[in-house]
């Protein structure tokens, strides 16, 4: 029987809640890990919610191709990935790598910009972004009374023609009336009265706090899922329910480099 070394599971870097050494970020709501869009190393490269590629937390024992997986905090405080070494920044309210960039005036601005410092809150497990400047670079203070939460976003699967006949035979059903020409009372379906399976947050962040359970819905076959930092004040937090908070935990799962035999072990 392995036992971890606790040391490695107390130890945290530079008060940002993350442990020491690299881990992983698995979103509560999807269980699919932050990702390095096709492991690219390139400025502004994507990072999205993917499943988990390596399931091993021995890091000798792991496979190079899920490095695009791995994050860890740097001697400046910064979250950066593995696989290149580079930060992860927040560009138009999404996680993407960012490059080291001369500064420029003015400055901050969106190419040469302090990185955002995350955190980690182990008791609420929120993921949060602080950021030095505003993120929209815009010149305004409305980003001051929020916080930022990296946040997982559900995709609804597509509807099809065939969706649409059956839900149209149920609805008969329900409404023997509309079988012969009578007026039928139905429920709006939300797909038809204009209700997007993706969110625009940069419009308007606060939509966040008007999707129904209708859009929680996450059955979309596809792999990937989006991720995005939604600010927010503390009233508008306070007003989500449980689906929507799900979308905001993670759990961070430290690599294990050494472990130890437990010695009533054979």
């Amino acid at each position: 029987m392995l036992l971890f070394d606790e040391r490695e599971e107390k130890a945290s870097s530079n008060g940002s809640g993350f442990p020491s050494g690299c881990f992983i970020l698995r979103s509560v709501s999807s269980r699919r890990l932050l990702d390095v869009a096709s492991n690219s190393v390139r400025d502004s490269a994507p990072i999205i919610l993917w499943p988990e590629k390596d399931h091993s937390l021995f890091e000798n024992l792991r496979r190079p191709e899920a490095d695009n997986q791995v994050f860890f905090i740097d001697s400046s405080g910064t979250l950066c990935a593995r696989a290149s070494g580079h930060a992860v920044d927040v560009e138009d309210g999404r996680l993407v790598l960012r490059h080291r960039h001369p500064r420029t005036q003015p400055y901050p601005n969106a190419y040469s910009h302090p990185p955002p410092c995350f955190r980690y809150d182990g008791t609420d497990r929120f993921l949060t972004a602080d950021f030095e400047c505003d993120p929209a670079f815009a010149g305004g203070t409305a980003w001051r009374a929020k916080t930022f939460y990296v946040t997982a976003i559900p995709r609804r699967r597509r509807r099809t023609i065939l969706d649409g006949a059956s839900g149209a035979l149920a609805s008969a059903f329900r409404n023997p009336l509309s079988l012969l020409g009578g007026k039928q009372v139905t429920a709006q379906d939300p797909v038809a009265a204009g209700t997007d399976d993706t969110f625009n947050l940069r419009e308007d962040e606060v939509e966040e706090l008007n999707h129904g359970d209708e859009t929680e819905v996450d059955d979309d076959p596809a792999r990937d899922r989006a991720v995005r930092v939604v600010g927010m004040t503390l009233e508008e937090r306070l007003e989500l329910g449980d689906k929507a908070l799900a979308r905001r935990r993670w759990e961070v799962v430290p690599l294990r480099t050494t472990a130890t035999r437990n010695a009533s072990s054979s």
